[in-house]
């Protein structure tokens, strides 16, 4: 599985973003697709994920403001970003989860740089 992370860049607070991550090679064997973000100084944490069934979760402080979602037929996955703040920035990784119980594997792709300026 190949993920292709775009979409970031320089977005006044209250603005928004739209991030995309297109997926490739065994895309049948994906059970959840997630967004995470590793803001400054901080760990990489999920912010939002949908799985393969459509149920999506997203973390406390992105939710109402996040929404992901995907284009089955273009392989992506997008993470819609409205009213942003300062604490969102951060480097976006698109994740993909993949494989059968027991054979999980996580594949990452490259991540793509959201700075909200106050």
């Amino acid at each position: 599985v190949q993920l292709q992370a775009c979409g970031g860049g320089l977005v006044q607070a209250g603005g928004s973003r739209r991030l995309s991550c297109v997926t490739s090679g065994m895309i049948s064997s994906i059970n959840v697709m997630g967004w995470y973000r590793r803001g400054p100084g901080r760990t990489r944490d999920l912010v939002a994920e949908i799985t393969s069934g459509g149920r999506t979760q997203y973390a406390a402080s992105v939710k109402s403001r996040f929404t992901i979602s995907r284009d089955i037929a273009k392989n992506t996955v997008y993470l819609q970003m409205n009213s942003l703040t300062p604490d969102d920035t951060g480097i976006y990784h698109c994740n993909a989860e993949a494989g059968n119980p027991g054979e999980i594997v996580d594949y990452w792709g490259q991540g793509t740089l959201v700075t909200v300026s106050s």
